[in-house]
């Protein structure tokens, strides 16, 4: 056993190995106190005295010791107290991706059947269900940026907030891609391995920020992988209106926006990060490029991520804990006199 790098993984625990023998302490001695002042309503001091002549200080002060270092050993235990070092190939375990899907209006458009939001919808499930390994987690945006599911191995899960993303699902309006990487990278740990942003998107970034904020998040080892959803000719937007029915966003001058895929914004977002940009393609083509291109041996070449685990040690304060309330249940407070002779 190696008793390298000792810690506790959950430290904030710690508080219970004090307080709670202290606790226990003042518990303790209030319930002496208040077993002599009852009997002491009983009979005379020197009655008494004949009465508990069998009882042994020693023992219950044993016997109290073992309780409080019991609840001192279960606050030691629940901070996860770790020693030792493994390893594991973060290669094995296969890239985290957070997919960053635009739900602003535009995405509403009908250049690619059924409109954009659920071509993208459709395309990041069929890559998520032929991935089959690694974590995957989804941020929604608009103007503004949301964690929708964390990193996480529960595809189901996952799929579930994917089917929830509708236009409605980021109340600010707009298209800040910025902010939709910003939240991307604080969705991933920030341990040394591979970390993977797919952006799907018209690219109408409003905010002008996704350039600066790609520069940046390439800096800590994040690769985007854009992908264009609409075409170049583009189709106006359609809602409903305060009557139910279907009609047409409109500018300041009562005319149809026509929103239109920026490509080049962001092929510049992608090449920040050494990454790639593709178009999403009617049937989710570009996807599966990047599907292909992340699990082949040219994205992964080079020395695999090695994660260095703490190994957890709680079973050592645990089964110290058992055996104290264990030996403390069968010790007596009881001891032997000459009348037992």
């Amino acid at each position: 056993m190696s008793f390298a790098n000792p810690h506790f993984a959950e430290p904030q625990w710690l508080w219970l190995a004090v307080l709670g023998p202290l606790a226990l302490v003042i518990l303790l001695r209030y319930a002496a106190e208040a077993r002599r002042r009852q009997l002491s309503t009983l009979a005379d001091p020197g009655f008494l005295m004949e009465l508990t002549r069998s009882h042994s200080r020693v023992r219950r002060a044993v016997k109290n010791l073992m309780l409080v270092l019991a609840v001192a050993g279960m606050g030691v235990a629940l901070a996860r107290p770790q020693w030792g070092v493994r390893e594991l190939s973060g290669q094995s375990l296969g890239e985290d991706i957070v997919f960053a899907v635009d739900c602003s209006r535009s995405m509403l458009a009908t250049d690619v059947s059924p409109n954009r939001l659920e071509r993208s919808k459709m395309a990041v499930l069929d890559f998520v269900r032929r991935h089959g390994r690694g974590r995957v987690g989804l941020v929604a945006f608009a103007g503004q940026a949301f964690l929708q599911c964390p990193l996480t191995f529960d595809y189901g899960a996952f799929e579930d907030a994917l089917r929830m993303l509708d236009e409605r699902t980021i109340p600010v309006g707009g298209t800040d891609i910025g902010r939709a990487l910003d939240e991307s990278f604080r969705a991933m740990e920030k341990a040394d391995r591979r970390k993977v942003v797919v952006l799907l998107t018209d690219g109408e970034d409003l905010e002008n920020s996704g350039v600066r904020v790609a520069q940046t998040l390439a800096e800590q080892g994040v690769v985007v992988f854009a992908v264009g959803v609409g075409t170049e000719a583009g189709a106006e937007i359609q809602v409903l209106n305060e009557q139910g029915q279907m009609d047409f966003v409109r500018d300041a001058r009562g005319q149809p926006v026509r929103s239109r895929l920026d490509e080049a914004s962001l092929r510049k977002i992608a090449e920040a990060t050494k990454g790639g940009y593709f178009p999403l393609g009617p049937l989710g083509e570009g996807l599966t490029r990047i599907r292909l291109l992340v699990g082949s041996a040219e994205f992964t070449s080079g020395p695999a991520p090695v994660r260095r685990l703490g190994v957890d040690r709680f079973h050592v304060p645990i089964a110290i804990v058992l055996g104290l309330l264990v030996v403390e249940s069968l010790l007596g407070t009881r001891r032997r006199t000459n009348d037992d002779d």
